[in-house]
């Protein structure tokens, strides 16, 4: 089970509880929202549908359809995941540039309760059916950075959206179209290929994809602190005492020769081309812009927030604006050397 996402009851708290109170008023009340309703064929399923299928089976539900330009194999309909998800192999190989993702702070949250965060939104126009028994409708995917054996996975949200109805039993989707009944059957051997693929696959490459991992690393030597400038003690470099006498003097050498190309301070870099480095906040374009309180800080940590922001600002790499769209108090962070 997948929880989390864009799903309908959104990624922030508050919009979490207005959908939860929703639903309450709904349950007690036993009235909804009217909304208009469209005559759709009934759907139903028989023995005839479960011919052609490998007996006795056990498998996941897993298809083939049409995002985009591409036919993408190895689809997992997932009627326990609150999102629709592409795994970044998948959106990789389709060549879609990674400027067509949308932020998101809606992290997933699976099996085990492992926290996932997608690196984006994608909408993708997704064909599913036969000709003329299909259904074409547009598609928000997460696009998700773990290695699986599936390309993607469809969940409730396009299900219910499509109106369709899934049963494991005959390993089929079937869905309402505009000339009847379209369904969709399942790959059986794609199926297996998949499980096979997942039970082969290292367990710590995919842990390592979903959770970072921390190792604590030894050093393999010590370290020597020389200074660059005879006149400026401050400046300083650390080299490894490893190498001979004669190669530690030509490295303090040469880094003295070439002194000139490290920063020591803020004003050591004045105007950094945006070619080099551009900071973005990623910040989602659904919420919208709001203007924090200001909070009150004790004077000693008054007196570093006005130090900082004046070395950026005689550094030129921050300057002041009036009327901002948005606005954040600062945040104060200690650091190991306080």
């Amino acid at each position: 089970m997948i929880v989390g996402g864009t799903a309908i009851a959104g990624s922030s708290k508050k919009a979490r509880k207005r959908y939860l109170r929703m639903v309450q008023s709904v349950q007690l009340t036993s009235s909804a929202p009217n909304f208009t309703r469209v005559d759709n064929p009934s759907i139903g399923f028989s023995e005839e549908d479960a011919q052609r299928l490998h007996h006795p089976y056990d498998d996941a539900l897993v298809v083939s359809i049409q995002a985009g330009d591409y036919n993408m194999h190895r689809v997992l309909v997932d009627n326990g995941s609150s999102t629709d998800i592409i795994y970044y192999s998948a959106f990789q190989q389709m060549g879609i540039s990674r400027e067509r993702l949308v932020p998101t702070n809606a992290p997933l949250v699976g099996f085990g309760g492992t926290r996932v965060y997608p690196l984006g939104v994608v909408t993708l126009s997704v064909t599913m059916g036969d000709y003329p028994h299909q259904i074409t409708k547009d598609v928000i995917f997460l696009v998700v950075d773990c290695s699986l054996a599936y390309n993607a996975i469809l969940g409730i949200p396009t299900l219910n959206a499509w109106k369709a109805v899934t049963l494991t039993y005959h390993l089929m989707i079937k869905f309402p179209t505009e000339y009847g009944v379209g369904e969709l059957r399942e790959n059986q051997i794609a199926v297996r290929e998949c499980y096979v693929a997942m039970m082969e696959m290292d367990d710590h490459l995919q842990m390592m994809n979903i959770e970072e991992q921390r190792t604590v690393v030894e050093l393999v030597e010590n370290l020597e602190e020389v200074p660059l400038d005879d006149s400026r003690l401050e400046r300083t470099m650390r080299i490894g005492t490893l190498a001979s006498q004669s190669a530690q003097q030509a490295l303090v050498t040469f880094l003295k020769e070439n002194k000139d190309v490290f920063s020591w301070s803020h004003k050591d870099m004045l105007g950094i081309d945006p070619s080099i480095i551009v900071h973005r906040l990623n910040v989602s374009p659904s919420f919208s812009p709001i203007r924090q309180k200001k909070r009150v800080f004790t004077p000693e940590r008054d007196q570093a927030i006005a130090q900082e922001v004046q070395k950026l600002q005689e550094a030129d790499f921050i300057r002041e604006v009036y009327y901002p769209d948005w606005l954040a108090n600062v945040v104060m962070v200690k650091k190991a050397n306080e």
